[in-house]
């Protein structure tokens, strides 16, 4: 099911008015969405030493999303993820995380992400673009998604779910820190990948 405006290769003649015919199913989706924190992820990897990957992920999120059915490319995302629920299982690693060295959470306690646009590449994926802010950096970001559906769960809230990735270079947000390898390298790469699983509930009053 599309979730944004598909190209239309048979373009209409110059007089044309008619307009395109919106799919029901996806027009039912039309409403406001909170993000379930309890059944989404937000996380990353990045290289370690040059020869394995750290995974970590943040516990504490909230966001929402806007989904227009009949006009799918209107529809936004807003998240907020607090810096200090970083969780990579160990705990003096999320200290050095969460310090001056990396995230400094104490003076800048979020990193954020507001959509500005989107567009489908191609069956149920999607790229949406924004803006990724971290330590007060603001640079734009763009996340492939696969739209995974959605669905009536058992309490009788209606779900939409995505996941997707999009790859950054830290660097570019002022996360800069690192140690040189006596064999050659540095301890962290520079590019990190952030991974997204998302169970979003569409609000009461927007639910048919």
């Amino acid at each position: 099911m599309a979730l944004f405006n598909r190209k239309n290769n048979n373009a209409p003649s110059a007089t044309a008015t008619i307009a395109p015919a919106v799919d029901p199913a996806l027009a039912a989706l039309t409403g406001e969405y909170a993000i379930d924190p309890a059944h989404s992820s937000i996380g990353f990897t990045v290289r370690h030493a040059m020869v394995t990957n750290v995974r970590g992920s943040f516990g504490e999120h909230e966001g929402t999303l806007k989904l227009d059915g009949s006009d799918p490319a209107n529809s936004t995302a807003s998240i907020d993820v607090r810096i200090a629920s970083i969780d990579t299982g160990i705990a003096d690693r999320d200290g050095h995380l969460v310090s001056g060295d990396f995230f400094d959470a104490e003076k800048f306690p979020l990193m954020t992400f507001r959509s500005t646009h989107a567009e489908q590449l191609g069956g149920d994926t999607y790229r949406v673009t924004g803006d990724l802010t971290i330590k007060d950096v603001t640079r734009p970001l763009s996340i492939d998604l696969e739209f995974n559906g959605s669905a009536t769960d058992v309490y009788g809230n209606e779900r939409v779910g995505f996941e997707g990735s999009a790859d950054i270079l830290r660097s570019d947000w002022g996360l800069t820190w690192n140690a040189a390898l006596e064999t050659g390298g540095v301890m962290v790469s520079d590019k990190v990948k952030l991974n997204f699983d998302i169970s979003a509930i569409k609000s009461a009053a927007t639910q048919a």
